[in-house]
């Protein structure tokens, strides 16, 4: 060991980035005991608005963070997606419930400064993470003997520390990680360090965002416009109570600049045209632009996301159109996912092969959701040729089909695929069958707890949890024991049978919930035991005590017999 190394500061968790999937990530850890440093070049919240809507799912991610009621009280529920002509006239209609299977509105919009700042101050409170901002990363490598740079270092395939070097104050400084998570953006250095490249998804185009606060009455039907014109496509959304956005795709031609005295006049009469639709505005008016900004929307997944200890997570690893709400969503799940299998390996002593699976989980699910915002792209803009105007009338006709906006809606976070963590004789049911439980989320409806309500996940806690419509035989409770998971009998809850109805339909008698809620495995009506517990048993292994998760600590001899 250099003496460098010795002298440098080691922490379970380096995180670059301190936006809202970095600090989600931090937050995560920390409610699992891992202690993090979060590395962030600027020095305050950026304040301009940038993400500004979030689904049941990501609502239920910040809960699982520990700031499910701060965001409530920002958030303002949104009624859906209406996909509109030119002539503004609704072609289809995406509702979205204000109570989803999630437990929360099924479409929130937000200002992102205000998430920012939610969060900030819930990392704040835990002892666990470390905030350092005007940082710049400017390195990292893996093993003895690592060098700055990006990439830079011995075996940098290993699972060995990662050294991080950084400038603050213009002082070089390192810090040694067992593991690095890069929530560093579309610019990400840690990008780099991984040795990932784009797969492009073929999608590239340029649009002006206008963030706008007012007073004067604007037309809106508290949810998503979508305007599904080729010549002047464009989104308009409520974000608060007076705050307003509105985008539009440039064109490709350079549109004529006045001379400088005139820039704003000529500026502000453009846009006045452009809201034209929504809003009379009168000189004089209350209309603060708080933003006007053009943005390249593109389509990329990287074509790695992990390299050693080191991940990517978030805009360094999938970069996604706006039109379908999800990019903030991708890097929550991203931070969902990652983080409950990295404290396991890191506290646990669980087997290297769980980190596996997050890329393996995480990159067909995000680029799913990638190519439904390029579909919706389309939609919107569907080309100038003679053909354009015949494929917007089939889809317009395909969206008046019962139930199919309500299905497309709910194709926004599929279940995930077959893998280790997701036992392939369950999902090939639920494929085929249509009833198979395995790959989704549980639902979260509120329950009763000792005379108090709450949702379901406060009762279930942070680790696994086993879900049954009766009490669980031996072998069940040996692999909940094994697992430190809290077993619930879903009957008397006071959730107005949803949970067992759910059950039902899904024919199961019982499931096996993973931290993240995913269901990992099933015992199929009739049965007495999981479909593959040998299958995923390996893997989550521990050669340490699980932490209490709100009950007790368990011996991990009995995950070992249950096995047999």
């Amino acid at each position: 060991m250099t003496a460098e190394k010795e002298t440098a500061a080691h922490i379970p968790v380096v995180i670059v980035g301190a936006g809202p999937v970095g600090v989600t990530a931090a937050l995560l850890l920390a409610r699992r005991g891992v202690r993090t440093v979060v590395l962030e070049r600027h020095h305050d919240v950026y304040p301009l608005p940038r993400a500004v809507a979030a689904d049941d799912e990501v609502r239920r991610i910040l809960q699982a963070a520990g700031v499910g009621e701060e965001f409530a009280a920002i958030a303002r529920p949104a009624r859906g997606l209406r996909l509109l002509d030119a002539r503004h006239r609704v072609m289809a209609e995406f509702p979205r419930s204000g109570q989803g299977a999630h437990g929360f509105p099924q479409t929130s919009m937000f200002d992102q400064p205000e998430l920012e700042r939610v969060l900030r101050d819930a990392l704040a409170r835990r002892p666990e993470c470390d905030l350092r901002t005007g940082v710049a990363v400017v390195g990292m490598g893996v093993g003895v003997g690592a060098s700055p740079g990006v990439g830079v270092g011995v075996g940098l395939d290993s699972n060995g520390p990662v050294r991080v070097t950084f400038r603050r104050d213009g002082v070089e400084e390192h810090l040694w990680a067992d593991a690095v998570l890069g929530c560093d953006g579309a610019g990400s250095l840690t990008r780099d360090a991984v040795g990932a490249g784009w797969q492009d998804l073929r999608f590239e185009e340029r649009w002006t965002v206008v963030d706008v606060r007012t007073s004067v009455p604007v037309r809106c039907w508290e949810g998503v416009d979508q305007v599904c014109d080729p010549d002047r496509p464009a989104t308009f959304m409520r974000i608060g109570e007076d705050r307003y956005r509105w985008e539009f795709r440039l064109r490709d031609e350079p549109e004529p600049e006045p001379d400088h005295e005139r820039l704003d006049e000529r500026r502000h009469e453009r846009l006045r045209e452009l809201i034209a639709p929504w809003v009379d505005l009168p000189y004089g008016a209350d209309f603060e632009v708080v933003r006007q900004a053009q943005y390249t929307f593109r389509a990329r997944i990287a074509d790695r996301w992990r390299r050693g200890r080191i991940f990517l997570l978030g805009d360094a690893a999938h970069l996604t159109p706006p039109f379908i709400g999800q990019g903030l969503g991708a890097g929550m799940r991203d931070a969902h996912n990652l983080t409950w299998k990295l404290a396991r390996v890191l506290q646990q002593g669980a087997d290297e092969r769980l980190l596996e699976t997050y890329e393996s989980e995480r990159a067909p699910h995000a680029r799913h959701a990638i190519r439904l915002a390029v579909a919706m792209g389309w939609a919107m803009t569907g080309g100038q040729d003679g053909a354009a105007a015949l494929r917007r009338g089939v889809l317009a006709a395909a969206f008046r089909i019962p139930g199919l906006p309500a299905a497309a809606a709910r194709d926004l976070s599929p279940a995930l695929a077959a893998g280790p963590l997701v036992r392939r004789r369950a999902l090939r049911r639920a494929r085929w069958g249509g009833l198979g439980l395995v790959g989704g989320i549980c639902p979260q409806p509120w329950v009763t707890v000792d005379g108090r309500r709450v949702r379901l996940d406060e009762l279930l806690g942070d680790s696994f949890a086993v879900l049954t419509t009766a009490p669980p035989s031996p072998s069940l409770r040996a692999v909940a024991d094994g697992l430190g998971a809290r077993t619930v009998q879903v009957a008397g809850l006071g959730d107005d049978g949803r949970l067992s109805a759910w059950l039902r339909e899904g024919r199961a008698d019982a499931v096996l919930l993973r931290p993240d809620r995913v269901v990992m495995d099933e015992v199929p009506s009739g049965a007495d035991d999981f479909t593959d517990t040998a299958g995923w048993a390996s893997l989550l292994h521990s050669t340490r005590k699980p932490r209490p998760s709100g009950q007790r600590a368990v011996e991990t001899g009995l995950l070992r017999s249950a096995t047999r």
